[in-house]
């Protein structure tokens, strides 16, 4: 997801109103649950992806003679 994706355009941003920050200790720590819980979705979709491209690349064998420390 590229960041364009998460702007709002003006008229939005409007339409909704203003953001009131959150009193209630159980709201606000469900706030930072469902942030959390965002970051770690966007970890594991960067792993998998990174996992996808080590999968498509075939395992070479390494020659015994590069083990050897003699």
């Amino acid at each position: 997801m590229e960041m364009a994706d998460l702007d709002m355009d003006d008229s939005e941003t409007k339409s909704t109103g203003p953001i009131e920050p959150a009193s209630d200790p159980s709201e606000i720590a469900a706030q930072c649950a469902a942030s959390n819980l965002l970051d770690v979705a966007a970890q594991l979709a960067g792993l998998a992806e990174d996992l996808k491209a080590l999968a498509a690349r075939p395992i070479e064998p390494i020659p015994l003679a590069a083990l050897d420390p003699f």
